[in-house]
């Protein structure tokens, strides 16, 4: 039986879905977390289940130590634990990419440097180190700009901005949200680069001996125009023509070898205008939260089985079935406590619906991008065409009622309806 180590954050969107596959394959899991170092141990959990993902030098020493017997594999389950994941694999001879690599990738400053030196089409963009005045970039810029934080997935401390005082203003955010989620977040630094114009996609794919294979391509059809880039509808297979879906697989292809990047899940987002293609990030790991779940139809198995089945050299026989999907990372409308939900069974019967996930917490604090993490939930749909299943889930959408209310009550202040 083969026997992987799989490094399961505790927010984690997919443990299950993981660990469902894992169960399914015969694959024994030996699991590690990123509980806290303090309460860990008096719930009796050992150490190997209070791993630091963010100081992986230090995770990858604690798992040296803990660990018992052979490991075939390392595998983490989503951004904060890949660099641990890749380290690991380096330390004990196992198959992987580099941990350089997937540090490169998952730095948003080292990838623009990365794909200006490879002759990528790529944006002019500026490194402001933390404490370092802005106004002495200001004149280097072209407005519209965007500042994003270095390391944050997910949206997360990205903001655009259209004039110097929303830039200043942007600075203070980026850097609040940065300081708050990544700890070396004052070595690190911020970066503000030119908005790219153009629609965004998104290429799900796993890579064997260097070889990408596409399992998906994404339309976005919501503009990313900002100040905020929420992500909400993903739908396949992509109404590009043809000829420009091999140029945005080629293009990935290309940045992953430039990047070092030679087996495992890749995770690709890009702009493309009447320029060229544009690549905003390729990480290495697959997509995050549930929507993985939108491909278990065409690939006649789960996107996380696909995963551990070249993790562990079991054959792969990808359905490839054409039938559109979609899914929708319900939008949260604006911070405050999730109360709960009224129109769920309304959207259930949605003609194309085939599933609607609630994964926000009665009681939950919950924020729209740039500050949040998480979503609402999710919902899938199925089609004949990308269109209806597009549609569908707008239709879904529009059935939900969300009680969000304020974090303080307001004096004199009644309980807001859902909306």
């Amino acid at each position: 039986m083969k026997r992987v180590l799989l490094l399961l954050p505790t927010t984690g969107y997919r443990n299950d879905d993981f660990l469902a596959a894992a169960k399914k394959l015969g694959v024994e899991i030996v699991a590690a977390a990123n509980y806290c170092h303090q309460l860990a141990p008096s719930w009796g959990m050992p150490p190997i289940m209070a791993l630091h993902f963010d100081r992986p030098e230090q995770a990858a020493d604690a798992v040296a130590r803990e660990i018992e017997g052979e490991l075939d594999a390392v595998l983490a389950v989503d951004d904060s634990g890949v660099e641990l994941a890749a380290l690991l694999s380096e330390r004990l001879g196992l198959p992987g990419n580099s941990a350089h690599a997937v540090r490169g990738v998952r730095d948003k400053l080292a990838f623009r440097r990365l794909l200006r030196e490879r002759g990528f089409p790529c944006p002019e963009f500026h490194h402001l180190p933390t404490g370092e005045d802005l106004q002495g970039l200001v004149p280097d810029l072209k407005f519209p700009v965007v500042v994003k934080a270095r390391r944050l997935s997910a949206s997360r401390g990205v903001i655009r901005a259209d004039s110097a005082d929303e830039l200043a203003r942007a600075v203070n955010s980026v850097r609040a949200i940065q300081s708050r989620a990544d700890r070396d977040a004052r070595e690190l630094g911020i970066v503000i680069e030119d908005f790219i114009p153009g629609r965004e996609y998104a290429l799900e794919g796993i890579l064997d001996n260097g070889e990408l294979i596409t399992l998906g391509l994404f339309d976005k059809p919501d503009p990313l125009d900002g100040p905020y880039f929420e992500e909400t509808l993903y739908v396949t297979p992509s109404r590009l023509p043809r000829a420009l879906q091999i140029d945005i697989h080629d293009d990935v292809a290309r940045a992953c070898r430039a990047a070092g990047l030679v087996t495992g899940p890749v995770h690709a987002e890009m702009r493309v205008n009447d320029r060229g293609i544009w690549m905003l990030e390729v990480a290495a790991r697959s997509i995050g939260g549930l929507c993985g779940r939108v491909l278990t139809h065409s690939l006649g198995m789960s996107l996380e089985e696909v995963i551990l089945r070249q993790l562990v050299a079991q054959p792969i026989a990808i359905l490839g079935e054409r039938e559109a999907a979609g899914v929708m990372m319900i939008p949260i409308p604006r911070r405050g406590i999730y109360h709960g939900i009224e129109g769920l069974a309304d959207a259930q019967s949605v003609p194309g619906i085939t599933g609607v996930t609630i994964t926000a917490e009665l009681g939950q604090i919950i924020a729209p991008p740039p500050d949040g993490a998480s979503y609402l939930g999710f919902m899938f749909a199925r089609a004949e065409s990308s269109a209806q299943a597009e549609n569908a889930l707008r239709s879904a959408h529009r059935s939900l009622r969300f009680d969000i209310r304020p974090e303080y009550a307001l004096d004199g202040a009644t309980s807001p309806r859902p909306r």
